[in-house]
């Protein structure tokens, strides 16, 4: 299919929702502020020319909503509007044509997905939105994921709904944006909040870049709790949904109350992987392979090769460059040209000079001729 035409979650965010990004109070440093502001505004501008029809926004409640008469794992906005919050009051367009579809198919994936038709927007939706270049205008779907009040989602269970979140969409037929907005250590309202943990931060921060996302099931609620890092289990979502893959931006800006942190994907790309030290058996080099561990594993086959490697090799149906590289028996060769494994190109080469070693010290000396 052409990447143009593809459904499912086609690029995804992990971008911050400080409100000192509005108030901008003189506590701050705002050269910084403005450098994550810019990181935004680029990883939104390469997400929407990726042509999405629909946009999906994860973030978490701070007591506005769902502390008491309900505290859903995860909630979804099915009106067509709502009123924002704080310094972004006033009418956000919604996309009632996801809402209640995402409630029937999460249904289908085994997550039982509540909604709402009446919470406010909290800037934690809006100011990202807002940042990453998204008019109130462009219809968007919120999904509210319970970050703080006890028990809340697990990381593995949050991972687990990304995934059906993707199968979900791509089912549906839509192509969508993911945005998780959420930071990383913080401790809002208590007297850790001057003491963000910044040294964990910074190693979640780098395996998001390294591609390694599933790094982030190694915090269990305790550890979110303890690190300041309630709010990963939307950034935990986006990782179910994508897989392993690296970023195309990343942004990492500590600061006295907080980490931001920013990064964006592009899947419609294909992920770039480095290759594998051990590959797996290449299907077009089957004799080959079939020859290699025949010398590895029989000691036989080992010494009808050393006896007449001709012969030996007319036994297997080989291109002739493999044939070439069986009667050099260059290990390093066969494993790195061929890509064939190393035990195997390892294991027949020294099998062959076991044997010959053998033959070494079993073959008699030769007596030197003795004068009359």
């Amino acid at each position: 299919m052409n990447p143009s035409e593809q459904a499912g979650i086609v690029g995804v965010a992990c971008v911050p929702h400080a409100p000192q990004f509005l108030s901008r109070p003189d506590t701050e440093d705002l050269d910084q502020v403005e450098r994550v502001r810019a990181a935004m505004a680029q990883a939104g501008e390469r997400l929407r020319a990726l042509r999405p029809d629909c946009i999906i926004m994860l973030s978490n409640d701070h007591g506005d909503h769902f502390v008491t008469h309900s505290v859903p794992a995860f909630c979804v906005h099915a009106a067509a509007s709502a009123d924002g919050m704080h310094k972004h009051r006033g009418n956000w367009t919604l996309d009632p044509s996801m809402g209640y579809g995402l409630v029937r198919a999460m249904e289908e994936e085994g997550f039982d997905l509540a909604f709402t038709l009446a919470a406010k927007l909290p800037t934690a939706f809006t100011i990202p939105y807002d940042f990453m270049g998204f008019g109130r205008d462009v219809p968007l779907t919120p999904i509210f994921v319970n970050a703080y009040v006890p028990p809340q989602p697990s990381a593995l269970r949050c991972h687990a709904f990304g995934q059906a979140l993707q199968r979900a969409v791509t089912r549906m037929g839509r192509r969508a944006l993911l945005i998780a907005s959420g930071g990383l250590s913080h401790y809002p309202g208590t007297v850790h909040y001057p003491h963000p943990d910044v040294g964990t931060d910074r190693q979640l921060h780098e395996q998001m870049c390294a591609g390694n996302l599933t790094a982030l099931l190694a915090l269990d609620d305790a550890a979110l709790d303890r690190t300041g890092n309630l709010e990963l289990r939307a950034p935990l979502i986006a990782a179910g949904a994508m897989g392993n893959r690296k970023p195309f931006i990343s942004t990492f800006e500590p600061s006295w109350h907080h980490t931001y942190s920013v990064l964006a994907w592009d899947l419609t790309e294909t992920a770039a992987t480095d290759p594998l030290i051990y590959p797996a058996l290449p299907p077009r080099r089957v004799p080959l392979v079939q020859a290699l561990y025949s010398l590895r594993s029989d000691p036989d086959s080992a010494r009808r090769y050393l006896d007449d490697p001709q012969a030996w090799c007319d036994g297997y149906t080989l291109a002739p460059d493999e044939r070439q590289a069986l009667l050099e028996m260059n290990p390093e060769r066969l494993r790195d040209e061929f890509s064939i494994h190393a035990l195997l190109t390892s294991g027949a080469a020294t099998q062959l000079r076991l044997l010959r070693e053998r033959d070494a010290a079993t073959k008699p000396a030769s007596n030197p001729s003795s004068n009359p």
